[in-house]
């Protein structure tokens, strides 16, 4: 099984965002290291907690710190921005790292509704233009306007014999629905939402069309993990994120907490309550515990790959647990026995 990683840059408590930066560079350095297929970046503003808010620049910084493995984001917040130039700024990444790009795009506003505002008062507004921007981002990309179509001599450049891969990302049925309808790669977030997403992911499959360059129907099921040589040690870990969804579904953006601070803060039954609810959305334990319940999913969500997320207290446990799930599912065997297989084509 192909697995790949996201990273959404957490700011630990006591550390710098510039830190934070420079441990997702650290890590997409372990990570093509240790055979994962994908390291992608993901966009959030004005957050305390993480600290990428433009994921097509340290996307750069990255590619270039690794060798093999593809580097993409996850995602690039359409709404805010010009098609053609996000079209363009992923064309010049190909150019420079050619076969090693995806451009992962989303339409969540990644902050609150007065960062939206701030960033742009009109991506939001009553018409919902996210299916026209990525129709037209896409035919930026593949140069596949039609004739009639306002832009059709706009050329996006720098041209060259490949584009990015394009991954639509999202966690709802309105997602899966327009990938399939614009026969693009689809990436569901169930570490969102754990519900209702096997069924988004089989709708998906069941209406794709070939519009473009793929063929049949690619998809990937993102799931928050984390990994520990022992159960009880993974749960101890995992004290930090369920911290921080307790302060967000109230409202609170916070740093991570490290791990002692998570565990020495009292709880009272009603917070016990909401902790439990949203741990339905993550994968606590051992190696091999983990990799029964990401074949699983796997399975259930029909999924070429699985993205995984891992975000604890302190950066040795969250690298540990990434070398944990690449011994287990033997990554850095397969990276070579099949060196191709770093292509973005689905196996």
């Amino acid at each position: 099984m192909r697995l790949s990683i996201l990273d959404q840059s957490p700011i630990i408590s006591g550390h710098t965002p510039t830190q934070a930066i420079r441990e997702t560079i650290e890590l997409a350095r372990a990570a093509d290291r240790l055979g994962y297929h994908r390291y992608w970046l993901a966009e959030h503003h004005a957050m305390k907690g993480l600290a990428d808010p433009c994921p097509e620049i340290l996307l750069g910084q990255v590619a270039a710190a690794t060798e093999r493995i593809r580097v993409g984001t996850g995602g690039v917040l359409l709404p805010y921005y010009s098609p053609l130039k996000v079209a363009e700024v992923f064309r010049m990444y190909e150019a420079l790292f050619p076969g090693r790009i995806d451009l992962g795009i989303g339409r969540a506003p990644g902050g609150t509704r007065l960062l939206a505002q701030a960033m742009n008062a009109e991506a939001f507004g009553a018409e919902e233009r996210f299916p026209v921007q990525v129709q037209e981002m896409v035919g930026y990309l593949n140069d596949a306007f039609p004739a009639d179509y306002p832009y059709h001599e706009v050329k996006a450049m720098p041209s060259g014999a490949t584009i990015p891969e394009i991954w639509l990302l999202g966690s709802s049925d309105y997602s899966g629905s327009l990938a399939a309808y614009l026969g693009l790669r689809f990436s569901f977030a169930h570490f969102i939402s754990a519900h209702g997403g096997p069924s988004v992911a089989r709708a998906y499959r069941h209406h794709f069309r070939s519009v473009y360059r793929d063929e049949r129907p690619c998809s990937m099921v993102a799931v928050f993990v984390i990994c520990a040589d022992a159960q009880d040690q993974a749960e101890r870990l995992a004290a930090s994120i369920d911290l921080r969804r307790l302060q967000m579904s109230r409202g609170e953006e916070q740093p991570i907490a490290t791990t002692d601070q998570a565990l020495s803060l009292p709880l009272d039954e009603g917070e016990r309550a909401i902790i439990r609810r949203e741990r339905a959305r993550a994968v606590v334990g051992t190696p091999a515990s983990v990799k029964t319940r990401l074949l699983e999913l796997q399975e259930e969500f029909l999924a070429d790959e699985v993205m995984v997320i891992t975000i604890t207290g302190d950066y040795a446990s969250r690298l540990h647990s990434y070398e944990l799930l690449a011994d287990v599912f033997a990554l850095d065997e397969a990276a070579h026995a099949h060196p191709t297989s770093r292509t973005g084509d689905c196996p």
